[in-house]
């Protein structure tokens, strides 16, 4: 993972924006509805990214919008070349929702793309579209983002103290919630748990339907452990990693054979579904005190009022930090209200974990 912290504009600057798209409707689309934003600015367009490579260095770019399918050079090569020579700049990229498109994705993401946005399909209007892409694009452009900030908030680590540690209980269960950076974070972490782990270990990642289960098909391959999406009923075993399904609320509930997983469709939250302050709850519910809970790199606060709860009940918290966070949206959120017993990089999260299952 790249160590890049949020970026501070000054007051009146705008996040300038080069949208890298082979579609001239799509370019003028992008543009359009980013334009109404009054603290974006689309400085350039490019319809491949040969072109685009080209024109970085003039239009010095705080952000690219980057589509995947292109002809003479795609997405995925333009990106390779980017991320020789600049690991700095955010790439959000454009996907489709096909399995085609999600495979395309998680490349993309694991050759340093920061997040993507997904193409609506027969998205009807073009106020229809516009709207769509305000609503999904501007908010992931805006996470890398903080303009004006004023001298009260803080930069770097958070200013509160890390929270004492409960009593110890016997750990049963290691939780993760992660976002914008995910799939790169969960790509250095998984493969750290050892052979013969003997805790179940539930994750959820934001992300749609597919997404998900290739992102499961992928983290299986990283590690001896087994690692599948959550199903339905499913007893929860130790040493499997089970990551939530997209567009569902994975959570574990108790049974006459032992924790199980519950997955439904009830209304977001945070916005978000799967939601990890829904795995959360859960967690405390059944496990109580025995769960080892991590916090990783994310846009927004999902999994606050989650880690609240686990707290309460004596559960171990960590966060990753922000200068290993793409965004410190969710980590920061926890280590600024004092509810983390760590605020740890990327690279320390497992040994903690470890540490912490081999004491109680």
């Amino acid at each position: 993972m790249r160590l890049r912290s949020t970026r501070i504009l000054h007051t009146g600057q705008r996040i300038r924006v080069l949208v890298v798209d082979d579609s001239v409707v799509i370019r003028r689309l992008v543009s359009h509805a980013l334009e109404e934003d009054p603290e974006i600015e689309v400085v350039g367009v490019a319809a491949n990214g040969r072109i685009a490579l080209s024109r970085i260095p003039q239009l010095n770019p705080d952000l690219i919008t980057l589509d995947i399918e292109m002809p003479e050079m795609d997405g995925l090569e333009m990106l390779r070349e980017l991320r020789r020579t600049d690991r700095t700049i955010p790439v959000v990229m454009f996907s489709t929702l096909t399995e085609r498109g999600a495979a395309a994705t998680l490349e993309a993401l694991s050759l340093g793309a920061d997040d993507y946005v997904t193409k609506a399909s027969n998205a009807g209007s073009l106020d229809i579209s516009l709207a769509n892409l305000r609503h999904e694009l501007i908010p992931k452009i805006r996470q890398f983002f903080v303009i004006g900030r004023c001298e009260s908030a803080p930069v770097g680590p958070s200013p509160c103290p890390a929270a004492p540690s409960a009593a110890r209980s016997q750990r049963r269960a290691v939780a993760i919630g992660v976002s914008t950076g995910g799939p790169a974070a969960l790509a250095k972490v998984i493969p750290q748990f050892p052979a013969g782990f003997s805790l179940p270990i539930f994750i959820v990642q934001h992300m749609p339907p597919l997404f998900t289960r290739l992102l499961a098909e992928r983290l299986d391959d990283l590690t001896p452990l087994s690692v599948s999406e959550g199903a339905d009923g499913e007893v929860a075993g130790p040493g499997h990693i089970y990551i939530a399904p997209g567009d569902q609320h994975m959570r574990v509930m108790n049974s006459p054979k032992g924790p199980l997983i519950a997955l439904d469709q009830s209304p977001p939250l945070n916005s978000c579904r799967p939601a990890v302050d829904a795995l959360f709850s859960s967690l405390a519910e059944v496990y109580g005190a025995s769960v080892v809970a991590t916090i990783l790199t994310g846009m927004g606060h999902d999994g606050l009022n989650g880690a609240e709860v686990l707290a309460a009940r004596g559960a171990h918290i960590l966060a990753q930090d922000e200068e290993s966070s793409v965004v410190w949206g969710m980590p920061g959120a926890v280590a600024q209200a004092g509810i983390a017993n760590q605020i740890l990089p990327l690279d320390h999260i497992v040994p903690a974990i470890l540490r912490d299952v081999e004491e109680t």
